[in-house]
């Protein structure tokens, strides 16, 4: 048999959403930071997203992360992610992934009953704190960079859909957050069609009307998700959410192109941006948990621990806890012969 890439890597999924993690057959990527190494990949190697997220080695659900030797000496190692659409500076649901992947593989050494090491997100360092009994990983704590607030109760007019309150937040991505109840919703996973449907007009024509810059990295710019948010159903929950991902670009003019998904999991960035927005408000203070669930009633627990200024905005540090479970491991190929070597997409369930 005549490979030409074999790529080794190890699946799993944090409260739901899945994370796969390429920990061979690709070699050190150029770049001075993790930030620089992010941008490289997205520039010139793209072949490699394409081919681990798009059918037939992927599916619209699936986000994948490469181990990359760290450029800054205070990290035991760094990760670019990669996503349907787009390389975020940081992922809460990945980060998880990670760290369990490199603990229960013996990548890192694992130390009982808890392991603290730090990882290089292009993001930024993150650090990471481990709970761990007999070989496995029980919860992953990790502190997040900044999040901030950087529109608040704002009104826009999104087609279709008339006149919406909306709060723009960082929390690793930029974030349009909305009530569900505006339309009726109280996400729940027979809502999924219609959540992705107003979920992907909101975040379009925030990108219109909102534009926003990260000021200490020019480079993460312009709203790439959307979160709905709605009262709790799992007792002891706060709020509850669901965060669409694009698969796609939309147009207007095509309703068959609203197509993403949502977060399977209560989503790690989407936790922070949303806190962001509740301290903004007065609603949230430090060292407080904020338990918020998921879609399928699975639980992440945020904290702000300390409050920060972020060019003109003021942020706050969230730390963000949740477990991760490895599904399998695995060797992809590509035949030289393979007709489709970057994947395909196909209009059913694709945008």
């Amino acid at each position: 048999m005549r490979i030409s890439k074999i790529i080794q890597a190890v699946d799993a999924h944090a409260c739901g959403e899945p994370g796969r993690v390429i920990v061979g057959g690709v070699a050190d990527v150029p770049g001075a930071s993790m930030y620089d190494k992010m941008v490289y990949m997205r520039d010139h190697m793209d072949w490699l997203r394409k081919l681990m997220l798009r059918e037939p080695r992927g599916n619209p659900v699936t986000c994948c992360n490469i181990l990359l030797p760290p450029t800054r000496p205070e990290a035991a190692a760094g990760y670019v992610i990669m996503e349907q659409v787009e390389y975020p500076g940081m992922s809460g649901t990945n980060t998880i992934c990670v760290a369990t992947v490199l603990l229960e593989t013996g990548i890192l050494p694992m130390v009982e009953p808890v392991t603290e090491f730090c990882l290089e997100a292009p993001a930024g360092l993150v650090a990471i704190r481990a709970e761990c009994a007999q070989g496995k990983v029980k919860q992953v704590t990790f502190r997040n960079v900044p999040a901030f607030a950087a529109y608040l109760d704002e009104i826009i007019d999104v087609p279709h859909l008339g006149k919406v309150k909306v709060d723009v937040a960082y929390g690793g991505m930029f974030y349009v957050i909305a009530d569900a109840d505006q339309f009726g919703l109280t996400i729940r996973p027979e809502e999924g069609g219609e959540i992705v449907r107003i979920g992907e007009m909101i975040k379009a024509a925030a990108q219109e009307k909102l534009p926003v810059v990260h000021p200490l990295q020019p480079g993460f710019n312009g709203v790439t998700i959307s979160q709905l948010s709605a009262p709790p159903t799992a007792p002891g929950a706060h709020r509850k959410n669901a965060v669409i991902v694009s698969t796609g670009t939309l147009d207007w003019n095509r309703p068959a192109t609203w197509k993403g998904i949502i977060d399977r999991s209560p989503c790690g960035t989407g936790t922070c941006a949303k806190m962001a927005v509740l301290n903004a408000k007065g609603q949230l203070g430090l060292n407080q948990d904020f338990h918020h669930e998921g879609i399928l009633g699975t639980i992440f627990t945020g904290r702000l621990v300390e409050e920060t200024q972020i060019g003109p905005y003021k942020a706050v540090v969230p730390t963000l806890s949740g477990q991760a479970w490895i599904t399998g491991i695995a060797s992809y190929m590509v035949d030289p012969d393979d007709p489709f070597p970057e994947g395909y997409t196909l209009g059913d369930i694709w945008g």
